[in-house]
């Protein structure tokens, strides 16, 4: 099973917490009206959460296809393992 070090999942947390609080400061004192900004930041919002929910229906899809493989592969040994266990024709 794959599994993430401390250090990368740490590196990843922390990537992205800075990145969304300097996308944060930047829309804030972005020069503009009010309105302006809250338009970007609502935008912001929705593409980060569409990010995550991308992801996470990318991981799901592969990990579905990496159980669907692995159900064929059990399925090819079953019968392989029937097929060598039956006698021959004639014996």
């Amino acid at each position: 099973m794959h599994s993430d070090s401390p250090a990368w999942s740490l590196y990843c947390s922390v990537s992205f917490v800075v990145a969304a609080v300097m996308m944060g400061v930047g829309i804030s004192i972005m020069p503009g009206e009010a309105w302006v900004r809250a338009y970007f930041a609502m935008s912001a919002m929705l593409l980060t959460g569409s990010t995550f929910t991308l992801a996470k229906m990318l991981r799901d899809r592969h990990e579905a296809q990496r159980l669907h493989q692995r159900i064929e592969e059990a399925k090819t040994e079953q019968l392989l393992k029937t097929y060598e266990l039956k006698p021959p024709l004639g014996t």
